[in-house]
């Protein structure tokens, strides 16, 4: 039995624990704030971006060739337009 102790000290001690308590909690809180659960991931994300970029490729060639040049829509697609706008790029 501790005869000496004074019980402003034990009440120090017991505030120390406390604050060690609280400070473990907030760090406990700040793991939790930091965990990120995504909704698409990143393999999706790639798959999407490489979609999105060959459909706006192809509307670009529809929208180029057919509305602002005097072609058909359907006719950008064909093999024998890209032959010839290849050879007039060519030009030998």
């Amino acid at each position: 039995m501790m005869t000496n102790v004074d019980k402003s000290e034990m009440k120090t001690r017991e505030e120390l624990k406390q604050n060690k308590k609280e400070k473990k909690e907030q760090r406990e809180e700040v793991r939790d704030v930091k965990i990120r659960i995504r909704l698409f991931p990143i393999w999706l994300r790639l798959i999407i971006i490489v979609l999105a970029v060959a459909v706006s490729l192809f509307a670009g060639v529809a929208i180029g060739y057919g509305v602002i040049g005097s072609g058909e829509v359907k006719d950008a697609f064909k093999e024998s337009t890209w032959t010839h706008v290849i050879d007039l790029v060519k030009k030998k």
